[in-house]
């Protein structure tokens, strides 16, 4: 699941196969595979591309693949000349040209492995997933909060953001002659999420900030601009088959610098026990003409955790940078 691998019987022999080697094959940059696959359903294709290095800002590790790789290859194999298995076909960015992405034949090594000890195969398969997703969460957040979150100046306050192999930031700002206020924003995201099926993906954290400040506007029309903005947030419908609706709960807080307004909104997986979404969002109620609305997501994660993770945000939120 973790790695969109699965072991599939079927009840015929072909007439050869590759050979998945004991230990993983020593692959150089620009040395050339060969995917196999039946690409949209078309037949039997072979696609010639070059490994270019594994992708450091996935979560476990992925092979570049600069060749094409299209619906109907995933679960194909990429093979060396020699005929071994270097990765196993899974994805594609969509906004590029030749940039797939492989599974490392070792992952594949480890199911099999898994699959010939196990005997025959498990009667219900979501208990298994689940138990992948539980453990993709511990590892996920345990990452996140080994070392204290590193804070950034935004105005006055500083916003807790976290810069990772796994996880990127980046922000803009918005300021324009015509506007009586200026937005910054920061965002840091994971780069990659667990694939559960096409309208389902998880396993993943998100961070946001957002400054706005003005010299020109009243604090009563820069209050009403503040409180549209944050009664835009959305938290996910009722009527979703994957998830319960979303369970609120609305405060002011105070942490130890900075006086808040804070929802926190917690969903529930219908098909997997014991995962949530969560979603906190607080703004800042310290000042007339500034407001730092900041939201974190973590999705997929255990109550527990999401709970710890929406804690050491909240608690990292301060008033204290430079003006």
């Amino acid at each position: 699941m973790l790695h969109d691998l699965a072991v599939v019987r079927v009840n015929r022999y072909g007439t050869g196969f590759f050979n998945v080697p004991e230990q993983p094959v020593r692959l150089t940059q620009g040395q050339y595979l060969y995917s196999l696959g039946n690409p949209l359903d078309l037949g039997f294709a072979i696609s010639e591309g070059a490994f270019n290095g594994v992708i450091t800002r996935s979560f476990y590790e992925q092979l570049m693949f600069t060749g094409p790789i299209n619906s109907g290859m995933s679960g194909g194999p990429s093979v060396t000349v020699n005929g071994e298995v270097a990765g196993v076909n899974v994805s594609k960015r969509l906004d590029g040209e030749l940039v797939s992405f492989l599974v490392p034949a070792r992952y594949a090594q480890e199911l099999l492995k898994k699959v010939q000890a196990q005997g025959k195969p498990p009667k219900d398969f979501t208990t298994v997933v689940a138990a992948q997703l539980l453990a993709h969460q511990k590892a996920m957040v345990d990452q996140l909060l080994a070392t204290p979150l590193a804070l950034k100046a935004m105005g006055p306050y500083q916003v807790p953001v976290r810069e990772t192999e796994q996880m990127r930031c980046w922000g803009r700002s918005n300021q324009k002659a015509d506007k009586p206020f200026t937005v910054d924003i920061t965002n840091c995201a994971m780069e990659s999420a667990i694939f559960v099926s096409g309208s389902l993906q998880t396993g993943q954290i998100g961070i946001r900030h957002q400054f706005m400040r003005s010299t020109e506007m009243g604090s009563l029309r820069f209050a009403q601009l503040a409180s549209a903005s944050f009664k835009n947030e959305a938290f996910g419908g009722y009527k979703d088959s994957r998830l319960t609706g979303p369970n609120c709960t609305e405060q002011f807080v105070k942490n130890q610098s900075l006086p808040m307004r804070a929802v926190l909104c917690v969903r529930a997986y219908r098909k997997f026990e014991g995962l949530y979404d969560f979603s906190l969002l607080t703004s800042s109620t310290d000042e007339g003409l500034m407001n730092l609305q900041s939201r974190m997501d973590a999705r997929g994660v255990s109550y527990e955790n999401g709970m710890r993770t929406s804690r050491a945000f909240l608690e990292a939120l301060a008033r204290g940078g430079a003006k």
